[in-house]
């Protein structure tokens, strides 16, 4: 007999279902590169994220964390306010401070302090208050008229040293303003490569300042979605003039040059001033380049400049910021290398990155190249699929591909300042490999599926022709079988139901003894005609040779099931076959098996074929009532069944009658001859031949 695995996967899919499958696989993974290139064209946050953390990732690893040689902040930090004072100083002091720091010969100085509020502690303000609010003219004498308004005396001192002066731009309302809003340097070329935001309002100085101050830069920051600083805008427009940032009017100043050009090329918008060229993109920003953590950009507490506590060479040759980091005033901001980043320090590191030509550039054909990218990656990842590689090579591939781009953009990132936008590509490769993932495990399920419910009807055939073989030696009805199958199966359930058992009564096995039970007495092939069809009592002799089909069965069917590998569906039959004639007392056959000796499968099948037996009328009996079988069985209790299986069967007695209605015999076929009862169920043992009628009993 052929050989049946029944633990064989599911045949090698039709080559033509695999191809479709394949297909399918290709143009999903087309769609998604569309939908996540155009998503990355239009930088979709998660797009964007994803990228900005890829970002993040390069500048951790690439920090050098040398200190920048060319920038210093003048640091107005905790210290410096409690040992001179709180915040705000009066403007003489910070005169004096820049007096102070233009002595060391900067290169340039910038003021990242906004004033736009004149100082109430001025001499000059205090006689308008005592006018105002007294009507008195109080005379102050001894005192240099320059000292008398603190305003006027800082905005000498900056003039003076050619401070770059602090503003800030409105977007969200206008403001009046009497004067035009200077810049201090101009800009020229290729403006209409840029796409400005443009300023409504603008917040300056006070005038005493404001207007003595010869140029200015803005102090707008904007973080990013996710709350960290990566882009510092350098140009916006104001009333059709374009405005530098602070660091861009102080690196300017430095450099000694007026004026800035646009230009722009494949790449997109440059600003070139002087020897330098600062990468912008359409909005006139500029990424921001830190190579190590705040302590990174060297600063000076002003407490210690002030009272001369510094090198005359910290200064010298430098580019100054004065600014705040005290955590009063809210200047702080997250960044890739530090989440405590001062204003004046970001303001440095943008310094820094431009006098270094070290200014990175996100490239304006960065996001289109990313769409053409992920379409060609998702027709190489399907073409692997319909060249019939299999999950295992394109995850390795997809890997490849991830940690190729990861290499990508390291290199272009430390040796060109490019950051490229990988997360699209990236997340293609990804989406595509688990799209193929879940193509193939849906569609390998639903073969399974089929494939099981084939081995499923394979082993229902098997049984079923088996069974048809015994029925063509035994007399017994079909509908015998079909209410055999269905007690069984009705006991069984009954016996889960009400607690017992319930490891071994699974779906799965119920199902099992519902298919094994026609099984039962399948042995009977093996004896000979002349006493299987004899429609009288049997010999003893005879009884012999009858009660060797349970072996015969049990023989049989292992016989068959040694052809079937994996989990043999026919042993349960095989149980049923050889046990379902013992009993609970140990007097049944053939091996005298007692209590829980005996399979649960056995002692079901005996229950639900006595009753059926008892029931259908044979040759050598009449049909018993059904009341009257009922109590038989019950006298039985604990000497032929189980008591836990038998109480079983009284608990479902509704259900029993309703399967005897279901599966009637016809008229004609209901006088089998099987002799499946013994005397132990019909009759005493000791009254003349084993088969003499039988005296009705009623239940009590």
């Amino acid at each position: 007999m052929p050989r049946v695995d029944a633990r064989a996967q599911p045949p090698g899919l039709a080559a033509g279902q695999s191809r479709r499958q394949d297909l399918l696989v290709l143009a999903i993974g087309l769609v998604l590169a569309v939908v996540i290139g155009i998503a990355g064209l239009l930088r979709v946050a998660p797009i964007e994220r994803l990228d900005n953390a890829v970002l993040d990732g390069l500048m951790r690893a690439t920090a050098g964390d040398v200190p920048a040689p060319a920038t210093l902040v003048v640091d107005i930090d905790d210290v410096s306010l409690a040992a001179v004072g709180q915040w705000p100083w009066p403007r003489y002091r910070l005169a004096g401070l820049i007096e102070r720091i233009a002595a060391g010969q900067p290169k340039a100085i910038a003021l990242d302090v906004l004033l736009p509020e004149a100082d109430r502690v001025s001499l000059a303000d205090i006689q308008k208050t005592f006018q105002r609010d007294f009507g008195l003219d109080v005379a102050i004498t001894g005192v240099p008229e320059g000292l008398l308004d603190n305003d006027g005396y800082l905005g000498h001192a900056m003039a003076q040293a050619g401070v770059v002066g602090a503003r800030y731009f409105y977007f969200d309302h206008a403001t009046a303003e009497a004067a035009p809003t200077r810049p201090g340097v101009g800009f020229e070329g290729a403006l209409e490569a840029l796409q400005l935001d443009s300023a409504h309002g603008v917040l300056e100085n006070v005038g005493p300042i404001g207007e003595q101050t010869r140029a200015s830069g803005f102090v707008n920051m904007r973080v990013d979605d996710d709350g960290m600083l990566r882009r510092l805008p350098l140009l916006v427009e104001y009333r059709g003039v374009l405005q530098p940032s602070l660091a861009l009017a102080t690196t300017m100043r430095a450099l000694g040059v007026p004026a800035g050009e646009i230009r722009a090329d494949r790449d997109g918008a440059s600003l070139v001033i002087g020897p330098h060229t600062v990468p912008l993109d359409r909005k006139g920003r500029a990424l921001l380049r830190f190579d190590g953590a705040p302590e990174r950009y060297p600063s000076i507490p002003a407490v210690d400049v002030l009272a001369g506590r510094h090198a005359a060479q910290d200064l010298q040759g430098r580019i100054v910021v004065i600014g705040s980091s005290a955590v009063g005033l809210g200047d702080r901001h997250a960044t890739a290398l530090g989440r405590a980043f001062s204003g004046s320090k970001v303001q440095s590191a943008l310094m820094q990155n431009i006098l270094d030509n070290r200014t990175l550039r996100a490239p304006e054909w960065g996001t289109a190249a990313a769409l053409m990218l992920g379409l060609l990656l998702a027709l190489v990842q399907g073409g692997l699929l319909i060249a019939g590689r299999s999950l295992l090579t394109l995850a390795l591939t997809t890997l490849g591909v991830v940690l190729g781009l990861g290499l990508l953009a390291y290199a272009a990132f430390v040796h060109s300042g490019l950051v490229l936008p990988v997360a699209a590509p990236a997340l293609v490769v990804s989406a595509v490999f688990v799209a193929a993932f879940a193509v193939r495990f849906a569609m390998q399920q639903r073969h399974a599926r089929r494939w099981r419910r084939q081995l499923e009807n394979a082993r229902q055939v098997t049984i079923e022709s088996m069974s048809a073989v015994a029925e063509t030696r035994d007399p017994e009805t079909g509908a015998h079988i079909k209410r055999t199958q269905h007690y069984v199966r009705a006991i069984a359930r009954r016996l889960r139901d009400s607690g017992q058992y319930a490891d071994v009564l699974t779906d799965a096995y119920i199902d099992l003894l519902f298919l094994s039970a026609p099984l039962h007495d399948i042995g009977k092939v093996g004896v000979p005609d002349h006493i299987l069809l004899k429609p009288g009592p049997l010999t003893e002799d005879e009884w012999v040779q009858m009660r060797r089909h349970a072996e015969f069965g049990r023989t049989i069917i292992l016989s068959t099931s040694r052809h079937i590998d994996g989990d043999n569906f026919l042993s349960v039959a095989a149980e049923i076959a050889a046990t379902h004639h013992e009993k609970w007392d140990g007097s049944g056959y053939p091996a005298g098996l007692k209590g829980h000796a005996i399979p649960l499968s056995g002692r079901i099948m005996a229950v639900a074929d006595v009753y059926d037996a008892l029931i259908n009328r044979r040759c050598y009996k009449p049909a018993f009532p059904h009341a009257q079988a009922m109590a038989m069985m019950r006298d039985l209790r604990g000497i032929n069944f189980d008591p836990t299986v038998l109480d079983a069967f009284f608990a479902i007695e509704d259900e029993i009658v309703r399967i005897v209605g279901e599966f009637r015999d016809e008229e004609a076929a209901s006088s089998g001859s099987a002799h499946d009862l013994d005397d132990s169920v019909y009759g005493p043992a000791n009254l003349g031949p084993r088969f003499a009628a039988p005296v009705v009993v009623q239940p009590s």
